[in-house]
């Protein structure tokens, strides 16, 4: 079982137990093709997972047809020809932003921006480029660009790609919230959402070298809307049934991972711990205590079901809404840990 694993290549090729999803590259391409496409899930539901997935599936510099075969888009013969491997594709995760000030969180996203664009190098040997923006490029590259070239970095390096490839690109990008997240728990939430909010705006806003973008995270920033003015805009959030399945484990996939691990005896333990979500019209497992629980059981069979998600992610925004909260909803919570249930709208 891949615990801990969230890169599509890894798990395929090393031939670890894989849960298809595949079907999302489907759904997006079948759903008008939004300019962009903000999914929100919570902590290790497999996001990262999922855009590796979509970015091996378009990535033009990669050959994926192996890792995609006998998987359910596979089947889709036509899509896949026209499609796969076929795109320029710009793949970024946010998740590693942070620091106690906004001078490091900054210096953080700077050099993830760095490894973006040296990973892209290839892009320097465009005859066409421009002497400027090749300078550009350097200094973005070698961690040097000015606070202005960084918040113009992605839709900088969205019309430089195009240009190479005379092709629109994709942008994937991956936990876009944790940055705005942890500066707003650290204190230095405008100093951050005056960076981040360029930085997305400008590739996403009008932006003609751009074929579409597909945006995680676990919040929706509504506060001061970065994505405003962006045209044909989707938020697909618990309550949507857009992509509801290919985010954490639906039933019938639980019932085959434990006939897969011989483990079906736990079914109903499992399922009483574990089936705690409900996204859209689907009752959904959280992957990552599923895959952990059910890896314990393959070596201890009287394994006893524990929370592992709650240790595996901060939990500060929920202190700070505890803290903020009145008398009413302090009264929720002491029913809750006495075991009676409310219902909120």
């Amino acid at each position: 079982l891949p615990i801990g694993m969230s890169n599509f290549t890894e798990i395929r090729k090393n031939h670890y137990y894989y849960i298809d999803k595949t079907g999302l590259i489907e759904n997006l391409l079948q759903n008008n093709l939004s300019k962009g496409t903000l999914i929100t899930r919570p902590r290790r539901f497999g996001k990262t997972l999922a855009m590796c997935m979509l970015a091996d599936f378009f990535d033009i510099r990669k050959d994926s047809r192996a890792l995609f075969d006998g998987l359910y888009i596979a089947g889709n013969k036509s899509l896949c020809a026209e499609w796969m491997n076929q795109c320029p594709v710009i793949f970024l995760t946010l998740k590693n932003i942070d620091g106690l000030k906004f001078e490091s969180a900054y210096d953080m996203l700077t050099a993830e921006l760095a490894d973006l664009f040296k990973q892209h190098s290839y892009l320097l040997d465009l005859d066409q480029m421009d002497a400027s923006d090749r300078s550009i490029y350097e200094r973005l590259k070698d961690n040097r660009a000015t606070t202005a070239e960084i918040k113009k970095s992605l839709s900088f390096l969205t019309r430089i790609m195009a240009q190479y490839y005379h092709k629109p690109v994709i942008l994937l990008l991956d936990e876009y919230d944790v940055p705005i997240a942890k500066a707003d728990s650290k204190g230095y939430y405008d100093q951050m959402l005056e960076i981040i909010s360029p930085l997305l705006g400008t590739a996403l806003k009008d932006n003609e070298f751009l074929k579409f973008a597909v945006i995680t995270g676990c919040l929706r920033i509504t506060k001061e809307s970065i994505f405003t003015g962006t045209n044909n805009f989707i938020t697909d959030t618990i309550s949507d049934n857009r992509y509801n399945e290919f985010f954490g484990f639906t039933q019938p996939e639980v019932t085959k991972l434990l006939t897969d691990t011989h483990c079906e005896a736990c079914a109903a333990v499992i399922q009483k711990w574990y089936d705690g979500y409900h996204f859209g019209n689907l009752d959904i497992y959280c992957p990552w205590d599923v895959i952990n629980y059910v890896d314990q059981l393959k070596y201890d069979k009287t394994a006893e079901p524990q929370d592992f998600w709650s240790n595996s992610s901060g939990n500060a925004i929920v202190r700070r809404f505890i803290d903020m909260a009145d008398v009413s909803t302090k009264t929720e919570i002491e029913r809750l840990i006495a075991g009676e249930s409310i219902e909120k709208d």
